[in-house]
Order: structure tokens, then C-alpha cells, then sequence
């Protein structure tokens, strides 16, 4: 197996993640009409740098 650092295990779990979590959100129709995207720039410590962050708000 591939060395595994920090950064790589964080994509991966976010990229794991939105694999799961968008066909959801696509497919459910409460979801589309009763909510909204909110994107949040946040610091991250371990990259040393800001990041966007967005999430579904229902």
C-alpha cells in the first residue's frame, strides 16, 4: 500500500463523501426546492491556507 499522509486520507474521505452524499441530494426533491448551498471560506491549519467549504443547507 501507498504512504498515506494527512492530506491524502482528508481528499479521499471528501472525495468518499460526496460520492454518497450528491446522488441524495440530486435525487430528493424536498432537497432541491426546501434548501440552499452555503459556502464558507475556512482556515486550515494543516495546509497552512484558506479553503472553500460548501455545504447543503435544507
Amino acid at each position: 500500500m501507498t504512504q498515506l499522509n494527512r492530506r491524502m486520507f482528508l481528499a479521499s474521505a471528501g472525495a468518499a463523501a460526496s460520492v454518497r452524499l450528491l446522488p441524495s441530494v440530486a435525487t430528493n426533491p424536498a432537497a432541491r426546492q426546501g434548501g440552499r448551498w452555503v459556502l464558507k471560506l475556512v482556515y486550515d491549519k494543516s495546509l497552512g491556507m484558506m479553503r472553500a467549504v460548501e455545504r447543503f443547507i435544507p
